[in-house]
Order: structure tokens, then C-alpha cells, then sequence
């Protein structure tokens, strides 16, 4: 048995169309690092950090300690995290990163979620499909009822990922957590399996709403 053995829904590959969702793999450090790098101004104002330069956190050397952390998160069963990955031309590419995280099980069967996506593949729905992906996931062999994802009110474009999927807007938080020199306020969204389960899922909701809008 692999050391992943009993918990619930992990590992897995989901696949939709050309996005991938995978584990990660040691091999994925000088990818991570080169989007990472390369989207510096798209990403470091929305994200918490540690301390240092942004090419020293985000090099391939980091990566080995990102990586450590996420097997354990992944090991224990508190989070699952997805590099999210495109498939096109016969090659696999990594483009961006999606985590359901801080899960509590019993009687809160909740996560969180937190994603980032290349600037380069942004607007083509990636992010949108991995979203729906996971959260089908961790509703069925994940074992979850309920997911939520907190984000910055002045950051648009993640908003419209989770708006446009139909998650509820039900919190705000006020200085939340720190990101870029301050305390910052969140939008609170969530999204539980009942409220899905009639359309087949979020994924078949997410292909609906693009067949209507195209």
C-alpha cells in the first residue's frame, strides 16, 4: 500500500478537454519555477509569502520545500494539491496550481480552496474546468460537503472564476491575512454538494453556462 493508502480521494489525475489536474512531482521544480518567475507581477500582489526576493522563493530550490509540504499536507489528508496543467500538441505543460486544503473531516467534511494560473493561458477557462474538476472530486471520493475560497475584493479576476461557477458570496473579512506589506480584507465564497448535485455536478454546470454564453 502507498504511504497515500487511506485517504479518501487521494492520489488522482482529473482530466476535462486539455487540463490536466495531477500531483506533483520533483521533477515539475524547474517548470514551477520558470511560471512562477515569469508571473511575478501577475501574482505576488494577490499571494502571502515568505521572506525574500521572489526569484529566491519561487526558485527551483524552493520548490523541494513547497513540495515536502504539500506530500505531507497530501499524506495526512488535509489538503490535495493539484498542479494544473495543459495538454496541447502532444506536450504537457504546467500553467498553474489548485489546492483543496485545510480539510476538516466528521461533522465540517470542509476545505478551502487556493489557486493561481500562468497570465499566459488566463481567460481560456483553465482555471475555471480545474476548479470544477476538484471540487467534483472532493464532493465525491473526497469526501467533502462543503468548499470555500476567500478572496481579496480587488482582485477581479479570481472573483469571476468562483462567481461565474455560482459559488455564493456569504462573508467578509476584514483584515484577514497579511499579502503584500498590509492586513487585507477577503470576500468569503462557498459552495456545498447539495447545491450541485441536481445539475450532475460543477463541471457539468461550468460546460452548460459555456455552451449557453458561446
Amino acid at each position: 500500500m502507498s504511504w497515500f493508502g487511506r485517504v479518501p480521494g487521494w492520489p488522482v489525475m482529473l482530466m476535462d478537454g486539455p487540463v490536466v489536474l495531477r500531483p506533483y512531482r520533483r521533477n515539475d521544480a524547474t517548470a514551477w519555477s520558470a511560471v512562477r518567475r515569469a508571473n511575478r507581477a501577475w501574482l505576488a500582489p494577490w499571494e502571502s509569502h515568505l521572506p525574500g526576493s521572489w526569484d529566491e522563493t519561487n526558485s527551483p530550490a524552493a520548490f523541494r520545500y513547497v513540495h515536502a509540504d504539500q506530500r505531507r499536507s497530501a499524506r495526512t489528508g488535509e489538503g490535495m494539491p493539484f498542479a494544473v496543467c495543459l495538454r496541447e500538441d502532444g506536450q504537457e505543460r504546467l500553467v498553474g496550481h489548485l489546492n483543496v486544503g485545510s480539510i476538516v473531516r466528521r461533522a465540517f467534511c470542509s476545505g478551502y480552496v487556493g489557486y493561481w494560473v500562468d497570465s499566459r493561458v488566463a481567460g481560456r477557462g483553465v482555471i475555471p474546468t480545474a476548479m470544477a474538476l476538484a471540487v467534483d472530486h472532493a464532493f465525491g471520493p473526497g469526501g467533502l460537503h462543503r468548499v470555500e475560497v476567500n478572496i481579496r475584493p480587488e482582485n477581479k479576476p479570481s472573483r469571476r472564476v468562483v462567481e461565474k461557477l455560482g459559488f455564493r458570496e456569504e462573508a467578509y473579512h476584514v483584515r484577514y491575512m497579511h499579502i503584500d506589506g498590509a492586513w487585507r480584507d477577503h470576500i468569503g465564497y462557498a459552495l456545498t454538494s447539495e447545491e450541485v448535485a441536481a445539475e450532475g455536478g460543477l463541471l457539468a454546470r461550468w460546460h452548460r453556462m459555456r455552451h449557453e454564453a458561446g
